[in-house]
């Protein structure tokens, strides 16, 4: 459900499993979530034994949870319920042994 006025959207709601998942790489996919000209969410599902493709680099700042499984950023796991923030200028690869799905935000540079 969503409102608008006159100048554009003030809320737009959706359910994830309407979100056609995007592949990333095998066994990674992706739901692009509703954005904003100040943030953009994701909801990103790893099969167990996949690594994110590239280095990824961020221009602005990316946060994200862990909703099930782990995700290892280089020596540290994190598991269900924990809460990473990237500052602008970081960079990661992450990977995960037992599978994982995590929300995340990017927040747009202005």
């Amino acid at each position: 459900m969503s409102e608008t006025t006159p100048t554009g959207p003030l809320k737009n709601t959706v359910h994830i499993d309407d979100i056609e998942p995007g592949e990333v790489a095998p066994g990674i996919v992706r739901r692009r979530l509703p954005a904003t000209e100040f943030a953009s969410g994701w909801l990103i599902d790893f099969a167990p034994g996949t690594q994110w493709p590239d280095v990824d680099v961020h221009d602005s700042e990316e946060r994200y949870y862990v909703l099930s499984g782990e995700v290892i950023e280089g020596e540290e796991r994190h598991g269900p319920g924990t809460y990473v923030v990237f500052a602008p200028g970081s960079r990661h690869r992450p990977r995960t042994e037992t599978g994982a799905r995590m929300l995340g935000v990017t927040v747009r540079a202005h």
